[in-house]
């Protein structure tokens, strides 16, 4: 409301205000589901809740030649399958890896063109980013990715539409790893990760440091059998989200 003494300058500067200001809470609203106690309640299916019996491991940001390797060789030791988030142009930059990735079993999916954070409006170039990375995954692989993560987890109005017109469905996650900080360590990662989780649970953790602080990669690799042997030894399965049951 404008109020009703105001100068003449002042009440035009904020009626030309007032539509830049609808669009700006048009386009950020849907980014409260990065709250995760909301997400779980509200929006269970965003948030990755799935099966009572399973959990959903997850990694983003990669492929990542320095790091990625490594978690392929650990998920086949453990005998798990998990679900690669990836970066369109990191898929354009290691075809190779990206294409290894898929034939070693592990689902993929989409976390973007880049890795940018989406507080400006733009949703011409979120759609035409997205849909990018779509292609080039499925000109990469022969595979047409299902599931969609945005970078930060912050989920727009725009990117949620650009999601919709590339067919993918968009995920968040029920836990994490805090994996991504420069003081992360194995038993950070695996207290955290296993604080969180649940059965039906989706895990976040992250194959590269491209993103985030150099050589965290390192804590979550070596975190990695603990968090898996907890959830064995709770009786719940782990596997990539397109075993998870998620709902809708």
């Amino acid at each position: 409301m404008i109020p009703r003494h105001s100068t003449p300058a002042v009440r035009r500067a904020a009626l030309v205000a007032a539509p830049f200001a609808a669009v700006a809470a048009w386009h950020i609203a849907p980014a409260v589901t990065w709250l995760p106690g909301l997400r779980r309640r509200v929006f269970p299916g965003l948030a990755g809740t799935g099966r009572p019996d399973h959990v959903a491991l997850t990694f983003d940001d990669g492929p990542d030649p320095g790091s990625t390797p490594y978690f392929l060789d650990a998920l086949d030791g453990l005998g798990v399958r998990a679900t690669f988030f990836v970066l369109g142009e990191s898929v354009v930059r290691h075809p190779e890896l990206t294409r290894e990735i898929l034939g070693r079993g592990h689902e993929l999916a989409v976390h973007g063109w880049s890795h940018d954070r989406p507080w400006l409006p733009s949703p011409l170039r979120d759609t035409a980013d997205l849909a990018r990375a779509v292609r080039a995954l499925r000109d990469t692989t022969g595979a047409r990715p299902r599931w969609y993560r945005p970078p930060y987890g912050i989920l727009t109005s725009s990117r949620w539409v650009a999601a919709r017109r590339a067919g993918l469905r968009p995920v968040l996650w029920t836990a994490w790893g805090r994996d991504w900080t420069a003081g992360a360590t194995p038993a950070s990662v695996s207290a955290v990760a296993g604080a969180g989780l649940h059965g039906g649970g989706t895990l976040l953790l992250h194959d590269s440091d491209r993103t985030s602080a150099a050589g965290c990669w390192r804590a979550t690799l070596e975190a990695l059998p603990a968090v898996v042997e907890g959830c064995r030894r709770a009786g719940l399965s782990v596997g990539p989200l397109a075993e998870h049951g998620t709902g809708a």
